[in-house]
């Protein structure tokens, strides 16, 4: 918890009270319904809440902002979001139901009224959004394939609406054929050994009507 103090001092009584419950209900769920590993949870805070928060050091997302998290597994980067950004609106995705139940209990449990959580393929679901965010779940152009006219028309930030992928390695590949790709390596914000080679990419979508 305490690194999640250290790069975010201006946390409300309210939202550290969650982020520190965030263990204990991991915990106990993942007894129940395994989603997370034996060593992710020991390093729940480094290894998952702050690398979810690294989309915060890029963007601030401004109040009503609604944000699609796809693959969400066990609620990364979509729970610790909704914590650090009450006044905007969540949606978590995942084709897994079993996760999905530990997301919706730890929801619960946290009292976070600004998530919903969808036991789908992002496919097929038909809605729009600011951002839509994740956490590696797949290559980027089959990524973009699935969040194809899921993005607002509405523009609301200086960023452009589109994706912010949480990803690490080289990326010069994959990312070849995205000319508007811009990334930001967490490692200039956070300093711990583990964000050596994580990134965060945002890839502006355009809206197709």
């Amino acid at each position: 918890m305490e690194l999640v103090l250290k790069y975010f001092p201006n946390l409300t009584k309210d939202q550290i009270d969650k982020f520190e419950t965030l263990e204990s209900l991991y915990q106990d769920w993942n007894l129940k319904i395994n989603v997370v590993s034996r060593k992710d949870i020991d390093e729940l805070y480094l290894r998952h809440v702050l690398h979810s928060l690294g989309i915060a050091k890029v963007i601030s997302f401004k109040d009503g902002s609604r944000i699609l998290d796809v693959g969400t597994g066990g609620g990364f980067p979509g729970i610790p979001l909704a914590i650090l950004f009450p006044e905007c609106n969540f949606h978590l995705v995942d084709s897994i139901a079993k996760k999905l139940k530990v997301v919706d209990e730890v929801v619960e449990g946290l009292g976070l009224t600004n998530v919903k959580t969808t036991h789908s393929r992002v496919e097929d679901i038909n809605e729009t959004y600011d951002f839509i965010v994740s956490r590696a779940v797949a290559a980027m152009p089959t990524f973009v394939h699935w969040v194809k006219g899921k993005i607002a028309k509405q523009q609301n930030h200086d960023f452009k609406n589109g994706i912010l992928y949480l990803k690490g390695g080289d990326l010069t590949e994959e990312l070849k054929d995205y000319k508007t790709t811009k990334v930001y390596n967490l490692n200039d914000y956070f300093s711990e050994d583990f964000y050596e080679t994580k990134k965060v990419v945002h890839l502006p979508l355009k809206f197709k009507g």
